[in-house]
């Protein structure tokens, strides 16, 4: 069965149709494309294949388990649709919103657009896990009003540094705005 098809449709039903609703469908699929109904036909081999391909459908469909994981698998395929970027922000250039412990950024629009200190880091270590050759990190991150859609970016190396970095002491040396950042490794 192809990953890309969709068992729904195999059915000829839809992913709100309840468990009898989806057996129905499958029973008068199964009745129909039924090798021992098609016998020596000459439509007996593509009878085979949708009987084939409404049995697996009903395989996977009928068990709430794994009806369940293919519906999460199904909307995260819908959810990684390209999306049109407005614009490419480097994390950097954002700013942290201490209340909302969130780095946020402005939209044209006057809403916003804001990723999460946790977002950065889950994405910077699956990164690195995989070990991909980028030097850069990056979420696609929507507008909280519009529909504009934004990159942030960041540098892994750099990230990684910024984690370590935990505290931070003023230096009075030149002015009470200088900071050190101090790693406590």
């Amino acid at each position: 069965m192809s990953a890309e098809k969709d068992l729904y449709a195999v059915l000829g039903a839809s992913p709100s149709d309840s468990v009898q609703q989806l057996r129905h469908r499958y029973q008068q699929l199964a009745l129909q494309y039924h090798p021992d109904r098609l016998g020596g036909s000459s439509e007996a081999d593509s009878g085979v294949k949708m009987f084939l391909e409404a049995d697996a459908a009903w395989r996977v469909l009928s068990d709430q388990n794994t009806r369940r994981e293919y519906d999460l698998q199904r909307r995260a395929q819908e959810l990684k649709q390209d999306w049109p970027v407005d614009s490419t922000v480097c994390l950097e250039d954002m700013t942290w919103d201490e209340d909302e412990c969130v780095y946020a950024y402005g939209c044209r629009c006057g809403g916003g657009f804001s990723v999460s200190e946790e977002e950065v880091e889950e994405e910077t270590q699956r990164r690195q896990q995989e070990e991909e050759q980028e030097a850069e990190g990056g979420v696609m991150v929507c507008c909280d009003t519009c529909s504009l859609s934004v990159c942030v970016t960041w540098s892994l190396h750099r990230k990684t540094q910024m984690f370590k970095m935990t505290t931070i002491t003023p230096l009075t040396l030149t002015s009470p705005l200088c900071y050190l950042e101090e790693d406590t490794k």
